[in-house]
């Protein structure tokens, strides 16, 4: 199991950004958490198999439809073992 820290730049708030990403992470399986930040980008931490996590990644480079991402951050950080996936 991984975790990943994720910052996403681009027009990512205002166009349901945060709930998508919360119905895809609980299609994949994958738990942590998503939020706005005030410089206009969107965070998470998302934890789970690699693969489930790369999945939910590489949705992340694209977004909903109403989202332009222009950019992608991602770093490894310590596992924790959230049992959710929730908006903040």
């Amino acid at each position: 199991m991984i975790r990943k820290h994720v910052i996403v730049h681009g027009t990512v708030q205002g166009v349901g950004f945060r709930y998508w990403t919360r119905a895809e992470a609980q299609r994949l399986g994958v738990t942590g958490w998503v939020r706005n930040r005030l410089d206009g980008t969107v965070e998470a931490e998302v934890e789970g198999t690699e693969a489930d996590v790369s999945a939910l990644i590489e949705w992340l480079r694209r977004g909903p439809s109403y989202a332009t991402v222009t950019g992608l951050n991602a770093a490894d950080i310590e596992y924790r073992g959230d049992a959710d996936f929730v908006v903040l």
